[in-house]
């Protein structure tokens, strides 16, 4: 299969730079399946699983936090806040994270703090099941 190339960077650094058959990622309107020779656009990117089809076919799953994908020719970068991998994932840490943000939205009196803590959450589930696909 034909393959493209793609990075994955986040603020601490390169996270995955490599020839790829496909990514998979969810964007702030649906999931979508990347391919070589894909269409050229830019995209905001929300917080979740990515799946990674490297070129010897094989899948490998990813957590990716929010951010902004460019596909252009034969090169796809995703800049992320962060990204991790499964075996990086603290699930401990995770599901505390999960339960402070749960509890911050029943204590929100503000939009922009539910907002956020919904956000947090949004990201810790992923975490925890990517972790739990590793």
């Amino acid at each position: 299969m034909k393959t493209f190339k793609f990075e994955l960077n986040t603020p601490y650094g390169r996270f995955f730079s490599g020839d790829v058959e496909a990514i998979t990622l969810t964007l702030m309107d649906g999931d979508i399946t990347v391919y070589a020779d894909h269409s050229f656009f830019a995209a905001p990117v929300r917080a979740g699983f990515i799946r990674i089809k490297d070129e010897s076919g094989v899948w490998k799953n990813a957590f990716v936090a929010d951010g902004i994908l460019e596909v252009k020719g034969h090169n796809t970068i995703l800049m992320a806040d962060s990204a991790e991998w499964p075996e990086e994932i603290d699930r401990e840490r995770a599901e505390k994270s999960l339960a402070a943000a749960k509890e911050t939205i029943q204590l929100s009196t503000f939009k922009f703090e539910a907002a956020a803590a919904e956000a947090a959450i949004r990201r810790a589930e992923f975490r925890i099941r990517v972790k739990d696909s590793g």
